[in-house]
């Protein structure tokens, strides 16, 4: 057999290259899987219910989230009882700030974003409420979830907003 542009190459390099090829295809095959798995073990982290339910008010609405059991939803339960204030961003969420930044331990990228999800936005350190779809953006950590539908967090404006274990 003839090797055009390498003639001083011998059967046990050619031998090298092709078993060096055929890795270089498997394990680029095998990686997406992989990428996918670790993906989806750390979207599930962090996303158990637990029985920690926050009450959540203003504009004379009231209702309650369920924390996931993650270092930052402990942490913002830790805060409680808070009074803020919350507005709309964008067509999608409205939004809080809170006092101090929370822990972003046990952060990473999630899937299944849902309206209805809590979350916590560290690059700003304020608190997201999603009413409307959305994707998950670097320093997004999810916090929990709201109880009984995102009917509240339709009324458009800037309102106090309290929050506080459901006792």
């Amino acid at each position: 057999m003839l090797w055009v542009g390498a003639p001083e190459m011998t059967f046990q390099s050619r031998l090298f290259t092709r078993r060096a090829l055929l890795g270089a295809v498997l394990v680029s095959a095998t990686l997406p899987r992989v990428a996918l798995a670790q993906m989806e073990q750390r979207s599930s982290a962090g996303r158990e219910e637990t029985d920690m339910k926050i009450q959540i008010a203003f504009n004379g609405r009231n209702f309650t989230a369920t924390l996931y059991d993650n270092p930052s939803a402990r942490d913002l339960a830790s805060m409680l009882p808070l009074d803020l204030a919350i507005d709309d961003y964008s067509n999608n969420e409205k939004i809080a700030y809170l006092p101090r930044k929370l822990t972003e331990e046990g952060s990473g990228p999630f899937a299944d974003e849902a309206p209805g999800d809590l979350c916590y936005y560290a690059p700003w350190g304020n608190l997201a409420f999603f009413y409307a779809g959305y994707r998950y953006s670097k320093g997004l950590i999810r916090l929990g979830r709201l109880d009984g539908g995102i009917e509240p967090l339709l009324t458009r404006g800037k309102f106090p907003l309290r929050i506080e274990p459901v006792s």
